[in-house]
């Protein structure tokens, strides 16, 4: 098997971090884009941070990376509760 060699990525002094809390995905045959959005509180308004294209090949590399680092997140820091998903009645405990 060959062993990957380390990649050194330089990032610009200038580069900011950016908060998105959304993101809109669309795709085609050979490209997934993601758009990073950050929603307005109290408005009907959102801005585009970023957008970024991937390869499908990518974007499913993607999928598996954030699985395997939510697992470990949630490892961790415990289970990642989601507003959209009402807990199931075997996640209730009963004193």
């Amino acid at each position: 098997m060959k062993k990957k060699a380390e990649l050194n990525v330089i990032v610009p002094d200038t580069l900011e971090p950016t908060f998105a809390n959304s993101i809109r995905i669309a795709h085609k045959d050979d490209e997934f884009s993601l758009m990073f959005v950050q929603t307005i509180p109290n408005t009907d308004q959102a801005r585009a941070k970023a957008i970024i294209s991937i390869t499908p090949q990518h974007a499913k590399r993607l999928l598996k990376a954030l699985e395997s680092n939510i697992k470990i997140y949630e490892g961790r820091y415990g289970k990642i509760k989601l507003v959209e998903e009402p807990e199931k009645p075997s996640d209730v405990e009963v004193a």
